[in-house]
């Protein structure tokens, strides 16, 4: 049976250099599973892979999409399901990486079919958010469906209010639709999950984010100010510049920001990755031999799963 190896965690964590080593071993391309990277001329921001790294190992899934379409969880399983019958005529595994949690969800789980909202309700939506603000509807998010509360980007109102729209349609939470709509796919999932100590962690994102400036995201942030609007361009790095591009903060607090902000974003992530059984954590460090020992232990799992079959 053919198998994807799913490879996931927090921002910063690590994914992309061992990524590169897992695909180099099994000679398979990699899947993004980055909602931002699929956007054509965001590469700094979103920290894509570069052009060495492409020309190292053939990518799919990045910076594809101009950053004004349109674009979901949905329509990557599409997407994604489509290219796996592609690549799985070529070899027994394939590769996924990323931190976007409803992308990889979408993947491994299936969207499902959600009930269609009525129009009605969602003039009455678009009409209470106008009259109450967001923070009105994420507070009633909280009271009804506190676990997805607890994940939502609550600044995202499209999600808030899609989350509410689904509640007041089918009495349910949000969450136990999701969760219950688990779709059997013809291929194995191998899911690892990447970690390292807080501190650790948080230090390579500042350090990151310090290299994203020193790289040009600020000229990127600027190339893309009068198109700020855009859902593709409402993102951690970006959303601070524009603050500080319109003169709300010095250029050392949007910075600041984009630090906290992150580090906020990957503790978001980790909450959403340890509900899911499935995945296999493993600790990284600096060290070469923690990368090697994390190759070796993918590896054995996948023979693993191999000799059951």
């Amino acid at each position: 049976m053919k198998t994807l190896i799913v490879i996931l965690g927090p921002t910063g964590v690590g994914k992309t250099e061992l990524c590169l080593r897992v695909a180099e071993h099994f000679c398979v391309p990699i899947i993004n599973a980055d909602s931002r990277q699929i956007y054509k001329g965001l590469p700094i921001g979103t920290a894509a892979p570069t052009r060495v790294q492409q020309q190292r190992v053939r990518h799919f899934m990045v910076q594809q999409l101009d950053i004004d379409a349109y674009y979901n969880a949905s329509l990557f399983e599409e997407d994604v399901i489509r290219l796996l019958g592609q690549l799985f005529k070529e070899s027994d595994i394939a590769l996924m990486s990323g931190g976007s949690m409803m992308y990889i969800d979408a993947v491994c789980n299936g969207m499902g079919d959600l009930p269609t909202v009525s129009e009605e309700l969602r003039a009455t939506m678009k009409q209470r958010l106008k009259d109450e603000g967001l923070e009105a509807l994420c507070q009633e998010l909280k009271e009804l469906d506190p676990e997805y509360y607890a994940l939502v980007d609550k600044k995202n109102y499209r999600r808030v209010v899609h989350a509410l729209e689904i509640i007041h349609t089918t009495h349910q939470t949000f969450t136990s639709l999701r969760t219950g709509m688990k779709k059997e796919r013809p291929f194995n999932i191998v899911k690892i999950g990447l970690n390292r100590q807080r501190e650790e962690l948080y230090t390579r994102i500042n350090r990151r984010v310090d290299e994203m400036m020193e790289n040009g995201l600020l000229e990127e942030a600027r190339l893309h100010y009068p198109m700020r609007h855009l859902q593709s361009l409402n993102t951690v790095g970006y959303k601070e510049l524009f603050a500080y591009l319109d003169g709300t903060w010095t250029l050392e607090e949007a910075v600041e920001r984009i630090k906290g902000n992150t580090r906020r974003y990957a503790r978001k992530q980790l909450t959403w990755f340890k509900r899911d059984a499935d995945i296999h954590w493993i600790e990284l460090s600096e060290s070469e031999q923690s990368y090697q020992q994390a190759l070796n232990q993918i590896y054995c799992k996948v023979k693993s799963l191999e000799s059951e079959e």
